[in-house]
């Protein structure tokens, strides 16, 4: 596997179908002979030169541009050639072939091919490239996939932030302190006759405290970068006919579901994503949750309790016109009872009380008041929505974070706890407390790919995660 990295490697690099330009990139150690063979001529670095690209006959494939980026002022930190061609499916499938084909040529002595053993790029092997050249860390390389598949521009913005390194300088800045702190540490178990007296001269309660606080405030904006990349799945819940798939509707402002007056006309999942205020929220119309003898009304109720199970919010939607029914006062708490045995306590059940056209209710203690059918009290519940997600608006600065992030974070967190309560048992635990800062610092190694040697089996892990 470790030879493939030093291979050169040729792909399409922009998305399969067809479009205006398409793109196709090689990148190896060197470069120089492969474009004089490809185009009979030298290319100025980094400057763009409009030519034929010529197959094996010397006739032109198509025209376009070509750019050469000598190494390690390049993307991948090796030569790369870039041919910006017209954006055809065949026309990007034959510069490919072509470019292997000039690979296996014989070389300008005649001994050796042109640019040996080159081959197809694997998926995401390009910006691989990048990491293992140190271009890019990890978080860097796993924030250009990010990039990509941004949903909405609060997310893009915050990918970009992490691209530019921001989130990766967060991490070094709490690594550095932790290495200072565990430099303080080690040197104290070095010079036993110093003892407490050296720690305490250093500060060490202090630095931990301020190393603590610091990783809170990361930690805080990881979440909300996690909350942009990742969304909230929101399911709606409820009785048939309180209006489940007219709410759905509502805060996707398109007809996603039938409404009809009939109970049990939705009889499986039907899930659209929004966003409110660039958080994606997945929201999911489930089927009305009731006692039923037809069978495919039960496949779609038992499907409403799996989404039920896997929501990070619930919102139990009410209907107001029969709010004083007896029947379905008590099938509503049936409902109400089996949510919350289903449900972890963490996980919010929001209280929506429906059809307030139809049925006024100024408020209700125990919920929101809307009407799905005239929008009124939706952006209440828009803000309820996001409050239940943990999202803060104000949060500057905010870089994209994905749940391995916030895992590793947490990690540092409960080792700094323990290494806090250690501290305090003074000198006779050291050495524990040595090792505690060690496994945080491996912690945020882990982020941005930056390991040691007892790390080995992970960064060899986190070569095969890129663009994932």
């Amino acid at each position: 596997m470790l030879s493939r990295h030093t291979d050169p490697i040729a792909a399409i690099a922009t998305a399969s179908g067809r479009g205006a330009v398409g793109i196709v990139r090689v990148s190896g150690k060197s470069l120089l002979a492969f474009t004089e063979a490809f185009f009979g001529r030298t290319l100025v670095p980094r400057e763009a030169t409009y030519l034929p690209f010529p197959d094996a006959q010397g006739q032109p494939i198509d025209h376009g541009l070509a750019l050469f980026f000598p190494g390690p002022r390049s993307f991948t930190g090796e030569d790369v050639l870039e041919l910006q061609a017209h954006g055809g499916p065949v026309v990007l499938q034959l510069l490919v072939a072509r470019c292997l084909e000039i690979a296996a040529q014989p070389g300008p002595g005649g001994e050796g091919a042109v640019l040996p053993a080159l081959r197809l790029a694997d998926p995401g092997e390009f910006t691989q490239r990048a990491f293992l050249n140190n271009k890019l860390d990890l978080a860097q390389a796993e924030a250009i996939a990010d990039l990509i598949d941004a949903s909405t521009e609060a997310a893009a913005r915050s990918a970009s932030q992490s691209l530019s390194g921001v989130f990766s300088k967060q991490v070094a800045s709490l690594r550095d302190a932790l290495i200072h702190l565990r430099m303080l540490v080690e040197a104290t178990l070095d010079f036993p006759e110093e003892e407490i007296d050296f720690l305490e001269k250093a500060d060490a309660v202090g630095q931990l405290q301020r190393l603590q606080t610091a990783l809170l405030a990361v930690q805080a904006k990881a979440a909300q970068g996690a909350l942009l990349r990742e969304g909230m799945k929101v399911v709606i819940a409820g009785q048939p006919n309180a209006g489940k798939s007219s709410l759905l509707n509502a805060l996707a402002g398109a007809e996603l579901a039938i409404v009809t007056p009939i109970a049990g006309t939705t009889r499986d999942k039907v899930q659209e994503t929004i966003q409110i205020e660039g958080v994606p929220l997945h929201i999911i119309d489930t089927a009305g949750l009731r006692e039923s003898d037809d069978a495919v009304e039960q496949i779609g109720i038992a499907r409403a309790w799996e989404a039920i199970t896997a929501a990070d919010a619930v919102v139990f939607l009410h209907d107001l016109t029969r709010c004083s029914a007896p029947d379905y006062i008590a099938a509503d708490a049936d409902i109400a009872a089996t949510i919350a045995q289903k449900l972890p306590q963490k996980v919010p059940i929001i209280h929506v009380w429906n059809k307030a056209d139809a049925q006024p209710l100024a408020s209700s203690d125990e919920g929101l008041v809307l009407s799905a059918k005239t929008g009124a009290g939706l952006d209440t519940l828009r803000s309820r929505l996001l409050e239940a997600a943990g999202w803060q608006p104000a949060q500057g600065g905010t870089f994209i974070a994905r749940q391995r992030h916030l895992q590793a974070l947490k990690e540092v967190a409960d080792h700094l706890a323990h290494a806090s309560d250690l501290l305090a048992n003074g000198s006779d635990a050291l050495d524990l407390l040595a090792e505690e800062l060690r496994l945080g610092q491996n912690a945020l190694n882990r982020i941005t790919g930056e390991f040691g040697a007892d790390d080995l089996l992970g960064v060899i892990f986190s070569k095969f995660c890129i663009g994932k």
